[in-house]
């Protein structure tokens, strides 16, 4: 089969080329940058302008299935949730041949009616998919671990490494099932494999739930720390997260922040029936992310 990725060069795409390889596809990469990713040949892309989007399809030969990875987690300049995440699957879904497969990643929690920007636009997204006519399937991962993840090897760290305390919000009771990497590499393969996955959208969570205080807890065994979780009152984060949006970087932004108290969890069995995903554990691999990232 030949397959277009796009977002191929992101910490997603690096890993979903590489399954769709090891099973014997022939993958054209697209990015904004066009290079090659781990053996499959690179095409350059903006997928928010939709000419681009079209050229590069030309350029990819025939394409029997796509797998549209594209998002950002913070906005920057004109690179904004919207344009990112409605716009460009707009113009990849309008390049998309009619008889090909397309796969889709949405997010667990995307919601047109979403407060939080990136749930909402990930939630127009999906309709936009429904809507394609395309034989489609969607995805809505939870908190992606692995080797170069953001979260648990960014965001998290930070958190747990640059305070004299560690910040709990609120009482830490919001649950989370992250799932790792290679499990939703082996579930993005796998629908492109298995026709009866067309017209179904799937939730990839792991085999465990853990509440945010929980998830502090691991990261601090797994980065060899013992600083005291202090919990930081909602009514307090609700007053400080708008004033960090000044700050150039801030530690967290008020989408982060609505998803976080939010939650991210769903049920793993119908997923992990269909694609026969490894479920591996998070506890297993933080040890091995955090050091990486060490590095």
């Amino acid at each position: 089969m030949n397959i277009l990725v796009t977002g191929a060069s992101g910490f997603v795409g690096r890993a979903v080329v590489a399954e769709l390889l090891s099973r014997g596809h022939a993958v054209t990469a697209l990015s904004r940058q066009g290079k090659g990713v781990g053996g499959a040949r690179g095409v350059a892309a903006d997928v928010t302008d939709l000419g681009s989007v079209q050229r590069a399809f030309g350029q990819a030969g025939t394409v029997d299935a796509v797998v549209h990875l594209v998002g950002i987690i913070v906005e920057q300049g004109a690179q904004t949730f919207r344009k990112v995440h409605v716009e460009a699957t707009r113009n990849v879904l309008a390049s998309t041949p009619r008889e090909a497969r397309y796969v889709h990643m949405s997010a667990l929690g995307a919601d047109p009616a979403s407060p939080s920007g990136y749930s909402r636009t990930k939630g127009e997204a999906e309709e936009l998919v429904r809507q394609s006519g395309l034989n489609w399937t969607i995805f809505q991962p939870s908190l992606i671990f692995g080797l170069g993840d953001d979260f648990f090897g960014h965001t998290l760290r930070d958190l747990v490494r640059l305070p004299p305390v560690v910040p709990q919000i609120g009482d830490g009771h919001f649950p989370f099932r992250p799932v790792s990497i290679a499990d939703v590499a082996a579930a993005f393969a796998g629908a492109l494999e298995l026709p009866q996955t067309a017209g179904q959208t799937y939730a990839l969570t792991g085999p465990t739930e853990y509440t945010f205080r929980g998830l502090l807890n691991l990261q601090q065994r797994a980065m060899g720390k013992h600083k005291p979780v202090v919990p930081v009152p909602l009514f307090l984060m609700d007053l400080a997260v708008p004033l960090m949006g000044i700050l150039p970087k801030p530690p967290i932004t008020r989408d982060q922040y609505l998803m976080l108290k939010a939650g991210n969890t769903a049920d793993p069995e119908p997923a992990r029936t269909v694609f026969s995903m490894p479920m591996r554990r998070l506890e297993d691999d933080l040890p091995g992310i955090v050091n990486a990232a060490r590095a």
